[in-house]
Parts: structure tokens; C-alpha cells; sequence
């Protein structure tokens, strides 16, 4: 899959729930290295003015491998809800993906965007 492709992947997500109602505003953009390799990012606003924050730097020459992400999801005061990253810590945490919640960082698999949204709209917006 190249860069382009899954870009345009990401806008049919984004615009899927933006139809829906979920997500009020968004912003995103793409820094290009080559056809395969590119840094993604982007900030998504939910209807009660949540915001998650997302960037992955991805190669996808061979298949989706994403050498470092982030997905941010905070409250609408910028208190932190959850995220998921695979940021190194001191000390190590002995797994690279993770999540926190909180004051916990728990081991994870890695997110796709859509995912996340999901998660979002189930655990924190449907009932609210």
C-alpha cells in the first residue's frame, strides 16, 4: 500500500464519523519521506469537545508497520482519558506498546485509528 492510499484510508475513517455526528472538527496531515514512508498526524473533536490527538511515523513499503505512534485521547478541560503509545520509558516497562489510563500503563497491542475511535464513542460518548 502506498503512502497515498492510506492517507485517503484515514480521510474515509475520519469522514465516516464525521457524518455520523461523533466528530465535530478535524485536522490532519501527512509529511511525506517517500511513497511508503511518512509521518502522519492529526487531532480529532468529539462532540463534547474532547480531543484525541493521534501521529504515526509509518513504512509501508512491505507491509503497515508503524515505527512510532501516539493516540491521545484527552477530556474537555485537557485532562488526560487515555493513551496508547510506544514511547520508551525510564525504567523500561519491558513491552514497547502500551496504554495508559490515568496513573497505570498496562501492555497493548497497537491501535488502528479507527479502533480508537471506536473506543471513544463506546466508552466515553454513547451514553453521555
Amino acid at each position: 500500500m502506498s503512502l497515498n492510499n492510506y492517507q485517503a484510508n484515514i480521510v474515509v475513517i475520519i469522514q465516516k464519523y464525521v457524518n455520523q455526528g461523533w466528530i465535530t472538527s478535524f485536522n490532519f496531515s501527512v509529511d511525506a519521506r517517500s511513497n511508503y514512508v511518512g509521518f502522519i498526524q492529526g487531532n480529532l473533536e468529539f462532540l463534547p469537545g474532547s480531543r484525541l490527538f493521534f501521529k504515526e511515523y509509518i513504512d509501508l513499503q512491505e507491509s503497515l508497520e508503524k515505527l512510532s505512534y501516539s493516540f491521545h485521547y484527552q477530556d474537555n478541560e485537557n485532562n488526560l482519558i487515555f493513551r496508547y503509545d510506544n514511547a520508551k520509558h525510564k525504567p523500561d516497562l519491558g513491552y514497547a506498546d502500551h496504554k495508559h489510563i490515568k496513573d497505570e500503563i498496562i501492555p497493548s497491542t497497537i491501535p488502528e485509528l479507527e479502533q480508537v475511535i471506536l473506543e471513544i464513542i463506546r466508552d466515553y460518548l454513547e451514553d453521555s
